[in-house]
């Protein structure tokens, strides 16, 4: 394998491949590798721990075709090191030689044949409008679990719905449901549960594409998008039924600037330490966000808002809470309440398509 390039080009598309190699591989190192495959002016450069696979393609200046798994780490610390321009790969059995500037480097493969077989899911290919289908996942994957104990609660699930398709995400202290409408991935009483790591990859690298392609299997998902294919194993297990946890019926509701809200409950979570939870007092005369830790200090904001209901103070997880806020896709956001102690709703007026639940925290 031989190949000169434009450095920074490939720095991108190694930091792009390297981020599914995480150390999950457990005994196989060469997982720890990236593996380059040359063919004529295309370079492939993947990455797996074999739950995540990122696949990268990029037009070179190709000479000689070949494979070869490298160190991920050393060599996108290498490539990135060098001077900027053009630079040169060159394999030789069992070394490949980096150059560029005034600068060589020879680096130790690792053998190809290690390398497990990967293959991308085979289902139809569906197109998905990408500024829908990231603003999606930018509401929704951060209600996912990082618990891996807990897998289930580490995907997101997606299934047909009135308006197209349904994404939720829960980690049992937050739900977090979208829509997208008009897209017709899945059908009838179809549905899937894709791990949320895969997601946040797919969110991070869509950049300026028109759209994300997703091909199903039976036991994986793909996502393609412009030269580059996130492929995905599919969580095996039941999510948990989750519709019933959203309140109906008569309720409080609050209605206040989005942007207002967040940056008063940023600036009061300073003085909510030590897991201290920020506590909404919400009245006739409007909301007062609250955040006291024990021989800390405490603090206070009023923030002007439209409150219908009795008299309630409620306390949330602020991160929880931020996060709820931030992703929240409207000008003005509605925060539906029962009483201190049952799951409260973040609705966006106008918008049906977005739901945020949130559990309250027992205060005395």
């Amino acid at each position: 394998m031989k190949l000169r390039c434009e450095r920074d080009t490939l720095v991108e598309a190694l930091q792009t491949a390297g981020r599914a190699v995480s150390g999950r591989g457990g005994q196989l190192p060469v997982l720890s590798g990236l593996y380059l495959s040359l063919e004529g002016d295309e370079l492939a450069v993947t990455g797996s721990d074999l739950e995540l696979t990122i696949a990268r393609r990029l037009t070179v200046n190709g000479e000689v075709d070949g494979t070869a798994v490298i160190p991920a780490k050393l060599l996108i610390d290498v490539v990135r090191s060098l001077e900027p321009g053009a630079i040169e790969l060159d394999l030789s059995e069992l070394d490949l030689t980096i150059r560029g500037g005034r600068s060589e480097f020879t680096i130790r493969t690792i053998p190809t044949d290690e390398f497990p077989q990967l293959v991308s899911a085979e289902g139809p290919a569906v197109a998905l409008e990408a500024a829908s289908f990231v603003a999606a996942l930018r509401q929704v994957v951060p209600a996912a679990s990082s618990d891996d104990s807990r897998p289930i609660l580490t995907g997101v699930l997606m299934k047909p719905s009135e308006a197209g398709l349904r994404l939720t995400a829960t980690d049992s202290y937050r739900l977090a449901v979208a829509d997208i409408p008009g897209a017709t991935v899945l059908e009838g009483d179809q549905s899937v549960l894709v791990p949320s790591r895969a997601l946040a990859e797919v969110r991070r690298v869509v950049g300026d594409a028109p759209e994300v392609t997703l091909r199903l299997g039976e036991n994986d998902a793909s996502f393609e998008i412009e030269g580059l294919v996130v492929t995905t194993r599919l969580i095996d297990g039941d999510f948990p039924k989750t519709d019933a946890l959203i309140p109906t019926g008569p309720s409080n509701e609050l209605a206040v600037n989005r942007e207002t809200v967040l940056d008063a409950v940023r600036r009061v979570r300073l003085l909510a330490q030590e897991s201290t939870p920020v506590r909404l007092v919400m009245n006739a005369d409007g909301l007062e966000i609250v955040a006291i830790t024990q021989d800390v200090g405490e603090g206070h904001e009023t923030v002007d808002a439209v409150y219908t209901g009795d008299e309630l103070t409620v306390a949330f997880n602020p991160a929880f809470l931020l996060d709820g806020l931030d992703v929240a896709p409207g000008e003005d956001v509605t925060l539906q309440t029962i009483d201190s102690l049952k799951p409260a709703v973040l609705r966006c007026p106008g918008n049906e398509h977005f739901l945020y639940l949130l559990m309250p925290v027992r205060v005395p």
